[in-house]
């Protein structure tokens, strides 16, 4: 096991599937140029008829990826910001999602969108920062993946190609140079299983994705005062009620933080689904940490006052404990 980035795992699980499988290919706009750097030498070693550049057309993309999938393909689709996926939500929503259900089963569609989400170290604004993983949520026939981690990213990464169904897999930017062990064999981490983080008695903190990293910074701070679980979902759909809801009993108090809006976001969804079997087990009201209901400014300052921060959680933290 050695140590790597966050974006060189993802290349070395796309690498390896498209070693396994030559049903795998990878599309996007600019791939052979590297963009953030996931499919850096991969048109070297496998030419360009399984690593291809696109038009410009979000829309061709993903309509494209859904095609190659029914006839037997493995896409797996690179959405160069996600802000950009809203272009193609026709093939995702309508195409994508539903073809098997349509087709009585008969149909499968293993495709995987790939896309990085969140705020940026250079500012992007409102219109490349977004995190909309949450608006996925809604949308029946689809899974949601989002690793907060290298080694998760690289296990995640091969299940969701391996899947016979449409995966979209959401990747912070932050994460991109966030290093991390990662075995060089072969390995996968299902679908819909979360990861205990941290083990905590006094709190659960259920993280995604960069949050995941500031709670964990946050937890380490705090472990002379108070014992701090931090759970990472890592897949939104299927969600892994069970291991969040054991924390909750042990613990009795709920913290929720994910990067998207907190306006019908994910972290109340979380905290519905766990409440429905778990209420009595509360000593505490759960609590939810969003961004705002706002676009993303490009001001660095005005950024953070949007977004969730390792201030906001470790002040949230000890208001429920104290409480």
């Amino acid at each position: 096991m050695s140590k790597c980035m966050y974006v060189e795992a993802l290349r070395m699980a796309l690498r390896e599937e498209m070693h396994r499988d030559k049903k795998v290919f990878v599309m996007g706009e600019d791939i052979t140029r590297y963009g953030f750097g996931a499919n850096r030498g991969l048109v070297d070693e496998f030419g360009a008829e399984r690593v291809r550049n696109t038009p410009i057309s979000e829309a061709a993309i993903i309509g494209s990826a859904v095609g190659a999938a029914l006839r037997g393909m493995r896409p797996v689709a690179e959405i160069m910001f996600v802000d950009f996926i809203m272009i193609g939500m026709d093939q995702i929503v309508n195409q994508g999602a539903k073809m098997s259900y349509l087709a009585n089963g008969e149909l499968s569609v293993p495709m995987v969108i790939r896309a990085p989400e969140g705020t940026e170290w250079f500012g992007g604004g409102a219109q490349h920062s977004q995190t909309l993983h949450s608006i996925f949520m809604n949308i029946p026939g689809i899974k949601i993946v989002i690793p907060s981690d290298p080694y998760d990213a690289k296990g995640l990464l091969k299940s969701a190609i391996r899947d016979d169904n449409p995966v979209l897999f959401f990747e912070h930017k932050q994460l991109y140079t966030q290093k991390g062990e990662v075995p060089e064999e072969d390995y996968t981490i299902p679908l819909g299983k979360a990861s205990i983080k941290r083990e905590g008695e006094d709190i659960t903190v259920v993280a995604t994705s960069w949050m995941v990293k500031h709670s964990l910074e946050v937890a380490e701070e705090l472990k002379n005062e108070i014992s701090i679980e931090v759970i990472d979902p890592r897949t939104l759909v299927p969600l892994d009620k069970t291991t969040i809801i054991n924390s909750v009993k042990k613990t009795g108090k709920l913290l929720v933080v994910d990067e998207s809006p907190v306006n019908g976001g994910v972290q109340g969804e979380i905290i519905s689904a766990i409440m429905e079997e778990s209420f009595w087990n509360m000593e505490f009201p759960p609590k939810r940490i969003g961004s705002l209901n706002t676009p993303i400014p490009f001001s660095e300052y005005l950024e953070k006052e949007v977004i969730p921060t390792k201030e906001k959680i470790k002040k949230e933290i000890l208001n429920i404990v104290s409480s």
